[in-house]
């Protein structure tokens, strides 16, 4: 399975606070747990256990499965970002939600390029129409 975004979240909150200690970063200039609360990243890892839970009970899923379950990741994804005044994922937290939903059906066997072309998407465009953070 992918590693989850959460992982590399976590990884750059704890460097953070290991600057903050060491007394290498100036707290005015601390932004990372800012960006992170804890409520994000629990509730995005709910959210992606859930997925990943789908993926892992599939042997050879339709592309409405595929597509379904694409689009119940995406808009729980959309709730969390709510949840967090609409700013919860920034550019790059959205490219890697992006990037691990695509890995994640790679690694449950879905080729996500042939999928996406038979409906007339690019690959990265699977979650477009869900997706509003």
């Amino acid at each position: 399975m992918a590693d989850r975004p959460t992982v590399h979240w976590r990884e750059g909150l704890a460097r953070e606070a290991r600057a903050l200690a060491a007394g290498t970063l100036d707290p005015a200039e601390a932004y990372v747990s800012q960006l992170f609360p804890d409520s994000l990243l629990s509730r995005t890892d709910e959210v992606l256990a859930a997925f990943e839970a789908e993926l892992g009970g599939w042997a050879g899923p339709s592309d409405g499965q595929v597509l379904g379950a694409v689009e119940r990741v995406v808009l729980a994804l959309n709730a969390v970002n709510d949840e967090h005044g609409g700013g919860g994922y920034e550019t790059d937290e959205r490219e890697r939600l992006c990037d691990y939903i695509d890995a994640s059906l790679a690694g449950a066997g879905v080729d996500v390029g042939a999928l996406a072309g038979r409906h007339g998407l690019g690959r990265y465009e699977i979650t477009d129409r869900w997706r509003e953070w």
